[in-house]
């Protein structure tokens, strides 16, 4: 039998006990998670940026295929671009030659801006040394760079790998996706105004709705001449 005294030092040393094993669980960690939100963990930011096109050496005349590309990226330009267009030309003759239509391809497409022409010194034991355009516009872009694996995904040593949390890839290339098919970065960030009301076709809706009619537009064929077509 125990004494009263000693009974009521193992119950205070039991409490203290409990309150330390407490106290413990409640200690901060030094070690950084990664956030769980992939649009924190791989932000996208709109930054100025050089965009690229090359054109390679067909001589003087450019083929079809060519001539498109420069015309996109003529439009494209035309609606985002900023400052002069840039074209790196291969040291030699050939690069020179092709500057007529390239220019006369880019006016077509609406980029009437000034052709900044600078040279560089190409190898030829490397391949094809294209006309390199280029010109700075807003574009979208992930913050971080993907394929980073700075810890296992499950197991190891370290017992934070056990804890269910998104491994640091998780969302990387759905962002970089996201960034590169936005066709303006800026509808990123806040929307777009609505365009101009067509009050017409909102009377005829309205109209319709009152005399329990469908507003849908109601598309019409002509069934002999679709099998008309058809032969």
């Amino acid at each position: 039998m125990r004494s009263p005294r000693q009974a009521l030092n193992l119950a205070v040393l039991g409490a203290a006990g409990l309150v330390l094993a407490g106290c413990s669980t409640l200690r901060p960690t030094q070690k950084a998670f990664a956030p769980d939100e992939y649009s924190v963990r791989h932000p996208i930011k709109i930054a100025t940026s050089q965009t690229h096109l090359d054109v390679f050496d067909t001589g003087r005349q450019l083929d079809r295929r060519q001539i498109q590309d420069l015309q996109e990226f003529g439009r494209d330009y035309a609606r985002h671009g900023r400052g002069p267009i840039i074209a790196a030309i291969p040291s030699g003759a050939g690069g020179h030659a092709m500057m007529g239509a390239i220019r006369s391809a880019l006016s077509s497409a609406g980029a009437h801006a000034p052709l900044q022409v600078t040279p560089y010194q190409a190898d030829g034991r490397l391949g094809a040394a294209p006309i390199r355009l280029s010109f700075a516009k807003l574009q979208a872009q992930v913050a971080s760079q993907c394929g980073m694996w700075p810890d296992d995904l499950a197991g190891g040593r370290d017992l934070d790998t056990w804890q269910n949390r998104p491994y640091y890839n998780l969302g990387c290339s759905y962002q970089s996706m996201l960034a590169a098919q936005v066709s303006d970065p800026i509808d990123l960030v806040r929307p777009r105004a609505e365009g101009q009301v067509d009050t017409v076709k909102r009377t005829k809706d309205i109209e319709a709705l009152r005399k329990d009619q469908d507003p849908s537009t109601n598309w019409r064929k002509d069934d002999a001449k679709v099998k008309e077509a058809q032969q």
